[in-house]
């Protein structure tokens, strides 16, 4: 399984730029096939993650002749497991089941993988719920019948603990609330919105509290979900004027861009909590990836200097 992705410092950059730097040649999709195969090693230590950081002085090398080894045991972070259910980790940027264009790659078709890998035969995997493509975290899917109605309950109760970390856009008026506003489908232009007064719309309940505050830049809060609607956080908060750091769909295109880049929005599924069937309460934390703590850096830094 794959270890935690190097944390980044300024003047960083992903393994693949650099490693493009050593092997101007090779294409990028190929050195980071050789990174995901274990092939890539970083001051001699193996580093098969293709989205961690290195600094300008690491050196990094390739053994196209070191031995391959399985995609499986470099591309999925178990968390939890048992006979009911697994918790894994999600990276920024992967589905978290394929859509219609029928995506070979995805984290429930590695999640699939790693069972059928255990148990040497296609194992009951199924969605409980779901992530945004880049949105990063703690994700469980179901391994039996037993633990899909198990989860499938929980969430209908309410009381599945699913609390993730963002960064908002500006400074956040108190230090904690709840936004209580129904979601649309279709707010007009083919995309989700909050529903308009007298509107009809899905219930959507986020509870938040502030974490860090980064003067009239930005806020760090953490959300707690009542109900899990798709695009809810995002949604709640671009409609209290407060968008997430990195949002591409729903930020009004009119606001002066956010004057720190960040590749997609910075919502991070930090906890997961349930109770199984035995009674237990359970829950699994995912420290933040790499790109969410150079975002944090950055905003510290600039806060510092005024």
């Amino acid at each position: 399984m794959k270890k935690q992705p190097l944390l980044a410092n300024p003047g960083d950059v992903r393994i693949v730029k650099k490693l493009a730097g050593v092997y101007p040649e090779t294409s990028a999709s190929r050195l980071k096939r050789a990174v995901v195969e274990g092939q890539v090693t970083v001051n001699g230590r193996r580093v098969d993650d293709p989205g961690a950081f290195v600094n300008e002085k690491d050196t990094v090398a390739w053994d196209e002749n070191a031995r391959v080894q399985r995609r499986i045991e470099s591309s999925l972070t178990v968390l939890f497991e048992d006979d009911d259910l697994v918790v894994v980790v999600k990276p920024a940027g992967l589905l978290t089941h394929p859509t219609e264009a029928k995506e070979k790659d995805t984290l429930q078709s590695r999640v699939s993988a790693y069972i059928a890998h255990k148990k040497k035969s296609r194992g009951y995997v199924s969605v409980v719920h779901r992530l945004d493509k880049d949105t990063s975290g703690a994700l469980s899917f179901a391994l039996s019948k037993r633990g899909m109605v198990l989860l499938q309950a929980q969430l209908r109760a309410h009381t599945l603990d699913r609390r993730y970390l963002a960064v908002v856009e500006g400074a956040m008026k108190g230090e904690s609330g709840t936004y209580n506003r129904d979601l649309v489908e279709d707010r007009g232009d083919l995309r989700r919105g909050v529903a308009k007064a007298g509107e009809k719309g899905l219930s959507a309940v986020t509870r938040w509290k502030v974490v860090e505050r980064f003067g009239t830049l930005a806020t760090l809060v953490e959300a707690r979900l009542e109900t899990g609607r798709t695009h809810q956080v995002r949604l709640h908060f671009n409609h209290a004027g407060h968008p997430l750091v990195g949002e591409k769909v729903y930020r009004d295109p009119k606001k002066p861009p956010f004057p720190i880049d960040c590749p997609r929005q910075a919502l991070h599924a930090g906890l997961l909590g349930w109770v199984g069937h035995d009674g237990v309460a359970r829950k699994v934390e995912v420290p933040l990836p790499a790109d969410f703590e150079k975002l944090l850096y950055e905003l510290r830094r600039r806060t510092a200097k005024r």
